[in-house]
């Protein structure tokens, strides 16, 4: 659990969201980095998706990201994503952590101290 700083307890939690390209990604992570709404943002390589979309099977390339921040932030970096991200219906998942490393919990209380 994360403590320090006049934070409550938190627990860790995972955002998943592919962008359109590398850059979009980039933009959307380096605010929620300046807002301290996450901790680290990796952005993966290109992936496949194939998805439903008004009524026919689309596919796309696209650029998958995993950003890390606490799970007390979640609900609120995922409407912050939804405000950045290029489409107009993003897919945005957020997962809390059952299991995180004590030091991994400590370094996101630091990065993110937003209350």
């Amino acid at each position: 659990m994360l403590y320090g700083c006049g934070m409550t307890e938190s627990k860790a939690a995972l955002i998943w969201c592919p962008f359109p390209d590398r850059e979009a990604a980039r933009r959307a992570a380096s605010v929620l980095l300046d807002e301290q709404l996450i901790a680290c943002a990796n952005l993966l390589g290109e992936v496949e998706s194939i998805f439903s979309w008004q009524g026919s099977t689309e596919s796309s390339e696209e650029v998958g990201v995993l950003l890390k921040t606490r799970s007390d932030l979640l609900d609120r970096t995922i409407e912050r994503i939804g405000e950045l991200h290029p489409y107009d219906t993003p897919a945005i998942l957020g997962m809390n952590c059952d299991s995180v490393h004590s030091g991994t919990t400590e370094w996101l209380g630091q990065l993110t101290p937003i209350e």
